[in-house]
């Protein structure tokens, strides 16, 4: 099977995306460089940092014990967002365990794994009853507690239960720094959905988690035939 080829789930999920292919993307570097931004977006640019500055997070001198507790649907302050994607860097640089353990040179972070996840709920067929906008919030956090904890495998020896028990403790933690607000409560839902599996976009998604690892595996040993193609010339 190619890698630009179609890929089709299961009779029981008929789920059929296409991987599109790099070679038809005409993209010139040189003009995103040059484009000047536009007075609209500026001016967002600018409302966006004055709310900022203006938030009680970013303000010194303040005591935090006497600030009111955010309404269930208050904005994320800039602190918060900050440490909270201070935090989620770590899937950025935290590489798959089981490339890892199989000797694959320069593997794919957690980040990597979940990116490519969110594109193919992106570009997914619409499936009747099923929320496409959800299956990309949920393939964009479906692996977020491992900021924290790692990316735990069976091979390392840690059960289900506890594994479960410490990725739902780093998860709590994770939505505390975010604010505990609406957005906390988003992410910790989408988060919980997919672990118990209880919806059909957990269950789309659980498939998308799949494809994505037999597609990086097909491109690991592609790229392992290349290499050893050029050593024999």
């Amino acid at each position: 099977m190619g890698i630009g080829s179609r890929v089709f789930a299961s009779k029981s999920n008929p789920l059929v995306f296409l991987l599109p292919s790099l070679a038809s993307t005409q993209l010139s570097f040189k003009s995103i460089l040059n484009r000047t931004p536009s007075p609209t977006t500026t001016f967002r640019v600018q409302r966006m940092a004055s709310r900022a500055s203006a938030s009680p997070s970013s303000i010194t001198g303040g005591d935090d014990n006497n600030r009111p507790a955010p309404a269930a649907n208050a904005e994320v302050s800039a602190s918060s967002a900050i440490d909270f994607l201070s935090l989620c860097h770590r899937l950025k640089t935290t590489k798959r365990a089981g490339w890892v353990r199989r000797d694959v040179k320069d593997p794919e972070s957690i980040a990597d794994h979940m990116y490519r996840m969110g594109l193919m709920a992106l570009i997914a067929s619409d499936i009747p009853g099923v929320d496409r906008d959800k299956c990309i919030k949920m393939a964009i956090v479906h692996d977020i507690a491992e900021a924290i904890v790692g990316d735990i495998t069976p091979s390392d020896g840690i059960s289900k239960a506890e594994k479960s028990r410490r990725e739902q403790e780093a998860l709590d933690h994770m939505c505390k720094l975010l604010g505990g607000g609406a957005r906390a409560k988003e992410v910790g839902e989408l988060w919980m959905e997919y672990e118990e599996n209880s919806s059909p976009e957990a269950k789309i998604v659980k498939d998308f988690d799949k494809v994505e690892m037999i597609l990086q595996a097909l491109e690991y040993e592609n790229g392992k035939a290349t290499y050893k193609i050029l050593l024999s010339k």
